[in-house]
């Protein structure tokens, strides 16, 4: 998906005028045709939720700039890092197989080309994260989309919350996108509670000083997901 030179333009003006440190993160979302059904609605529904949420936070409204990024069938980058007040709820739809390892390099270049804007526009950022979901295994090769996150994450420069989505999900590919933290496997369909732990998550580390180590909600972590 191409952006005019307009929202460009528009985006590097928000950040002149709201110099708060920003959080970016970037959701990389299994639309294949194998989420079909309940699971692409019950995902849906995770998404509106944690993007409302985020908008009822005075302080993490003014930090997260979300990004998302789907993959079914092709890669597709639903919308930029911006205002969450003017980015429009999606709805997603399913299609086609499962590129993971495109969809992941796409998402760790918005990452790259966003933190050259903070850059140069003087506004401070915190770690940057990423959140992978699918219910299957890629249909490409990951081995350089593996091996990027896994350097960054290595070296404190990227936060990555692998999610596997019904039985199906291969956890020992999610493995090698996370070299510290274990993929989880959702509960049944919890998006909705998943999507509200990574909403009260970003409101916490968009409250810390930048380069503070935020300890997050582990304890919650049963109520939708497991090992």
């Amino acid at each position: 998906m191409a952006f005019s030179q307009e929202e460009f333009m528009l985006s590097k003006i928000e950040l002149e005028e709201n110099p708060s440190p920003r959080v970016p993160i970037c959701l990389v979302l299994d639309t294949s045709y194998s989420m079909y059904g309940e699971p692409i609605k019950e995902l849906n529904n995770g998404v509106k939720l944690f993007m409302d949420s985020i908008r009822r936070d005075d302080i993490a409204s003014a930090s997260a700039e979300i990004s998302m990024v789907t993959f079914g069938g092709t890669v597709k980058q639903v919308f930029d890092f911006g205002s969450i007040h003017r980015q429009t709820i999606p709805h997603l739809g399913v299609e086609g197989v499962t590129p993971m390892g495109e969809a992941v390099n796409l998402a760790l270049d918005l990452l790259e080309r966003r933190k050259m804007m903070y850059s140069q526009s003087g506004v401070d950022y915190y770690q940057p994260w990423i959140v992978i979901m699918t219910d299957g295994a890629p249909t490409d090769d990951i081995a350089r989309a593996a091996s990027r996150t896994s350097d960054l994450v290595n070296k404190k420069k990227l936060t990555i919350f692998p999610i596997g989505i019904g039985p199906s999900a291969d956890m020992n590919t999610l493995k090698q996108f996370s070299p510290k933290r274990q993929p989880l496997r959702l509960k049944g369909l919890k998006f909705v509670e998943f999507f509200e732990w990574l909403s009260k998550s970003i409101s916490m580390v968009s409250k810390s000083t930048p380069g503070e180590e935020v300890k997050l909600d582990v304890a919650s972590i049963p109520d939708w997901g497991s090992l």
